[in-house]
C-alpha cells in the first residue's frame, strides 16, 4: 500500500489524489456579480448541502495551486454577499465546463459557454435559465482554509429562495432522480453521470476556448446540435486555418461526397458523429468546408 503524509507529495499531486478518491462530488455552478455589476458564471465541486433547516450550501473556491492567486466567484462573493447555486445536469456539463476557463474580469461566462442569464427575485447575481434547479443565496459566511496555493475558502450559503422546472418532478411533486439527469465530479477529466455511468470531459485550463459567442450563427441555430455541442467547438482555441480545412477536404472521399450534395442537415449530422467521437479538430473543419461560400455571421 501506498503511504505518505500530505507533506511529502507536491501540492499538485496532494490535489489529484484527493479529487480522484473524494468522489463523486456534486457541483455548485455558481453565479456571481462583481462590485461593478459584471456577471460572473463558474463550477465548483468541493461543494454539498449542510443543513435544511436552514437550508445551508457550502462551496469552496481554493486558491489557485500554480500561483496562489483567488478565483472572481470569492473576489464577487466577498464584494456582494450574495450568489446563486445552479445544479449541473449532462444537458448543460459541456457549457458548465467551458465556463470554467479563466477569461478576463471583464468577460461573461454566461455568453462564452451560451447559457442564457435571467433575474434573479431576491438576490443580484443572475440564474441559469438551462439549469432546472437554481438556489438564490445570501452568503453567511466565508471561512479562508488557508493561505497557500491549493487552500479552500468556505462560503457558507443561506438558501432564501428556489426555482425548480416542473419538468424535473414526479407525479408526487418531488424530484425524479432520472428526470433531473445530475452529474458529479470525480477525478482527473473523469465526470459521473447519475442515471448511466463514467464519461470524460477535457478540461479547459491550459488556453482560453473561443467561446460559444464564436460560433457562426447557423452553427448555434442548426436544429442538430444541442448544447453540449456547442460546449465543446467553443472550447478550442483557435479554428482550422483555410488551407487545414482545404487538406482535410482533399483527402476525405466522403467529406467531398456530404460537401457536393449541398445538404446542410446531412454535413450537420456527420460533424456531430465527429463530436461524439472526441474528434472536434474533424467537426470544425467540416462545418468551414461547409460554410466556404456563406458569410460567417456571429451573435
Amino acid at each position: 500500500m501506498l503511504s505518505f503524509e500530505p507533506k511529502d507529495v507536491t501540492p499538485v499531486q496532494l490535489q489529484g489524489y484527493l479529487q480522484s478518491a473524494v468522489a463523486p462530488r456534486p457541483i455548485a455552478f455558481a453565479s456571481t456579480i462583481s462590485a461593478l455589476g459584471l456577471p460572473n458564471l463558474s463550477p465548483f465541486s468541493f461543494f454539498n448541502v449542510f443543513s435544511s433547516n436552514p437550508p445551508i450550501l457550502i462551496f469552496s473556491p481554493a486558491r489557485r495551486v500554480r500561483d496562489n492567486t483567488v478565483k472572481h466567484t470569492l473576489i464577487n462573493a466577498e464584494a456582494i454577499q450574495e450568489v446563486v447555486i445552479n445544479v449541473v445536469t449532462y444537458g448543460i456539463v459541456q457549457q458548465a465546463s467551458l465556463s470554467s476557463t479563466e477569461y478576463a474580469d471583464n468577460v461573461n461566462e454566461f455568453v462564452k459557454a451560451g447559457l442564457t442569464q435571467i433575474p434573479s427575485d431576491i438576490v443580484k447575481p443572475y440564474r441559469v435559465k438551462e439549469s432546472p434547479v437554481q438556489f438564490e443565496c445570501k452568503v453567511n459566511q466565508i471561512i479562508p482554509l488557508g493561505t497557500e496555493g491549493g487552500a479552500g475558502n468556505l462560503v457558507i450559503c443561506e438558501v432564501v429562495k428556489i426555482h425548480i422546472d416542473e419538468s424535473i418532478l414526479n407525479e408526487g411533486g418531488t424530484i425524479d432522480q432520472r428526470k433531473i439527469d445530475l452529474v458529479s465530479r470525480l477525478g482527473n477529466n473523469w465526470y459521473s453521470r447519475a442515471n448511466q455511468g463514467l464519461f470524460e470531459v477535457p478540461k479547459p485550463v491550459a488556453n482560453l476556448g473561443i467561446g460559444v459567442d464564436a460560433i457562426p450563427t447557423f452553427i448555434k441555430k442548426s436544429a442538430i446540435f444541442d448544447g453540449n455541442d456547442l460546449g465543446i467547438l467553443g472550447n478550442v482555441e483557435a479554428l482550422p486555418t483555410p488551407s487545414e480545412v482545404a487538406i482535410f477536404v482533399e483527402g476525405n472521399f466522403e467529406v467531398k461526397a456530404l460537401l457536393s450534395a449541398d445538404d446542410e442537415q446531412k454535413i450537420h449530422i456527420k460533424a456531430k458523429e465527429y463530436l461524439n467521437q472526441n474528434d472536434v479538430s474533424s467537426a470544425w473543419k467540416l462545418l468551414l468546408a461547409n460554410s466556404s461560400t456563406r458569410k460567417l455571421e456571429t451573435l
